[in-house]
Protein backbone atom coordinates (compact mmCIF):
# COMPACT_ATOMS: atom_id res chain seq x y z
CA UNK A 1 0.00 0.00 0.00
CA UNK A 2 1.22 3.50 -0.84
CA UNK A 3 2.07 5.90 1.89
CA UNK A 4 -0.15 9.01 1.81
CA UNK A 5 2.43 11.21 0.04
CA UNK A 6 3.06 8.57 -2.66
CA UNK A 7 -0.71 8.19 -3.25
CA UNK A 8 -1.17 11.95 -3.66
CA UNK A 9 1.84 12.09 -6.00
CA UNK A 10 0.22 9.36 -8.17
CA UNK A 11 -3.00 11.40 -8.17
CA UNK A 12 -1.10 14.54 -9.25
CA UNK A 13 0.71 12.66 -12.03
CA UNK A 14 -2.57 11.17 -13.30
CA UNK A 15 -4.13 14.67 -13.25
CA UNK A 16 -1.26 16.08 -15.32
CA UNK A 17 -1.47 13.11 -17.72
CA UNK A 18 -5.25 13.72 -17.96
CA UNK A 19 -5.73 10.01 -17.26
CA UNK A 20 -9.20 9.93 -15.74
CA UNK A 21 -9.07 6.23 -14.83
CA UNK A 22 -5.68 6.46 -13.10
CA UNK A 23 -6.85 9.65 -11.35
CA UNK A 24 -10.06 8.00 -10.10
CA UNK A 25 -8.08 4.92 -8.97
CA UNK A 26 -6.53 7.09 -6.23
CA UNK A 27 -9.97 7.89 -4.79
CA UNK A 28 -12.35 5.66 -2.81
CA UNK A 29 -15.52 4.80 -4.75
CA UNK A 30 -17.57 6.91 -2.33
CA UNK A 31 -15.02 9.74 -2.01
CA UNK A 32 -16.31 13.29 -1.71
CA UNK A 33 -14.83 16.59 -2.85
CA UNK A 34 -15.57 19.88 -1.09
CA UNK A 35 -14.96 23.58 -1.32
CA UNK A 36 -12.93 24.27 1.82
CA UNK A 37 -15.35 24.88 4.71
CA UNK A 38 -18.24 24.56 2.29
CA UNK A 39 -20.42 22.51 0.07
CA UNK A 40 -19.75 19.12 -1.42
CA UNK A 41 -19.42 19.55 -5.20
CA UNK A 42 -18.76 15.93 -6.20
CA UNK A 43 -19.66 12.67 -4.46
CA UNK A 44 -18.52 9.33 -5.83
CA UNK A 45 -16.63 8.34 -8.93
CA UNK A 46 -19.45 9.09 -11.40
CA UNK A 47 -19.81 12.75 -10.38
CA UNK A 48 -16.03 13.14 -10.14
CA UNK A 49 -15.59 11.58 -13.61
CA UNK A 50 -18.16 13.93 -15.18
CA UNK A 51 -16.51 16.97 -13.62
CA UNK A 52 -12.94 16.01 -14.51
CA UNK A 53 -13.66 14.86 -18.07
CA UNK A 54 -14.59 18.47 -18.84
CA UNK A 55 -11.51 19.82 -17.04
CA UNK A 56 -9.18 17.34 -18.76
CA UNK A 57 -10.24 18.78 -22.15
CA UNK A 58 -8.37 22.02 -21.35
CA UNK A 59 -5.24 21.89 -23.55
CA UNK A 60 -2.96 23.74 -21.10
CA UNK A 61 -4.18 22.07 -17.89
CA UNK A 62 -1.24 21.37 -15.59
CA UNK A 63 -0.68 21.33 -11.82
CA UNK A 64 2.71 22.22 -10.36
CA UNK A 65 3.38 21.19 -6.79
CA UNK A 66 4.67 24.14 -4.74
CA UNK A 67 4.79 22.38 -1.36
CA UNK A 68 3.48 19.28 0.41
CA UNK A 69 2.85 18.66 4.11
CA UNK A 70 2.08 15.17 5.44
CA UNK A 71 0.62 14.60 8.89
CA UNK A 72 -0.46 11.01 9.44
CA UNK A 73 -3.29 10.28 7.01
CA UNK A 74 -3.64 13.93 5.93
CA UNK A 75 -1.80 15.46 2.99
CA UNK A 76 -1.90 19.19 2.24
CA UNK A 77 -0.65 20.32 -1.15
CA UNK A 78 -0.09 23.86 -2.35
CA UNK A 79 -0.30 23.86 -6.14
CA UNK A 80 -0.20 26.33 -9.01
CA UNK A 81 -2.63 25.25 -11.72
CA UNK A 82 -2.51 26.36 -15.34
CA UNK A 83 -6.04 26.47 -16.77
CA UNK A 84 -7.86 27.58 -19.89
CA UNK A 85 -10.63 30.06 -19.10
CA UNK A 86 -12.90 32.01 -21.45
CA UNK A 87 -10.46 34.95 -21.49
CA UNK A 88 -7.42 32.77 -22.24
CA UNK A 89 -4.66 30.93 -20.42
CA UNK A 90 -4.66 31.55 -16.66
CA UNK A 91 -3.14 30.42 -13.38
CA UNK A 92 -4.79 29.74 -10.04
CA UNK A 93 -3.19 28.96 -6.70
CA UNK A 94 -4.81 26.08 -4.86
CA UNK A 95 -4.65 24.46 -1.46
CA UNK A 96 -5.70 20.80 -1.51
CA UNK A 97 -6.37 18.89 1.71
CA UNK A 98 -6.64 15.13 1.26
CA UNK A 99 -7.76 12.61 3.88
CA UNK A 100 -6.52 9.09 3.20
CA UNK A 101 -8.29 5.97 4.48
CA UNK A 102 -7.50 2.37 3.53
CA UNK A 103 -4.94 3.53 0.97
CA UNK A 104 -7.33 5.78 -1.00
CA UNK A 105 -8.43 9.41 -0.91
CA UNK A 106 -11.66 9.53 1.09
CA UNK A 107 -12.23 13.29 1.15
CA UNK A 108 -10.61 16.21 -0.62
CA UNK A 109 -11.17 19.88 0.17
CA UNK A 110 -9.99 22.72 -2.04
CA UNK A 111 -9.48 26.48 -1.76
CA UNK A 112 -8.33 28.50 -4.76
CA UNK A 113 -7.65 32.00 -5.91
CA UNK A 114 -9.39 33.73 -8.77
CA UNK A 115 -7.76 33.00 -12.16
CA UNK A 116 -4.93 35.35 -13.19
CA UNK A 117 -4.53 35.72 -16.95
CA UNK A 118 -1.07 34.79 -18.22
CA UNK A 119 0.75 36.73 -20.91
CA UNK A 120 0.89 35.00 -24.27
Amino acid sequence: MDNPAALIQRQLEAYNAKDIDAWLATYAKDARQFHLHGECFAAGHEQMRQRMQIRFQEPDLHARLVSRLVMGNLVVDQERITRNVAEGKAEVDMICIYEIKDGLIQTASFAMTEPRLMES
